[in-house]
């Protein structure tokens, strides 16, 4: 799979090339755009995405293989939330292993 950088991809198996979303672009095969260029690739990764946004829900209709780009901008609202959690949570351990007490005898 040759990724362009810019969401659009060479499906080698279809033998077209796809969109951001995986729809096939009426456009000429990869080979004959790119003669005498210089051809970057990408390795792209899949990673399970629960389209539900909770990890603990592992129903096979709840998961979905995308690619990273596809996956972090199908979380991109997901994350503020997490990350606000995250430092919500250090903040209230903090408080209680980090400050000092005072000790009453």
């Amino acid at each position: 799979m040759f990724h362009l950088g810019d969401g659009r991809w060479w499906d080698d198996a279809g033998q077209v090339r796809r969109n951001s979303k995986g729809r096939p672009l009426k456009l000429a095969p990869l080979e004959r755009l790119l003669v005498g260029k210089v051809i970057e690739t990408t390795r792209v990764y899949l990673a399970c995405a629960h389209l539900d946004h909770d990890p603990g829900n592992k129903d096979p209709k709840n998961l979905k293989a995308l690619c990273q780009r596809c996956h972090i901008l199908h979380d991109r609202t997901e994350h503020p939330r997490q990350r606000w959690f995250t430092y919500y949570a250090k903040r209230a351990s903090g408080g209680l292993f980090l400050s000092s007490y005072p000790v009453r005898l």
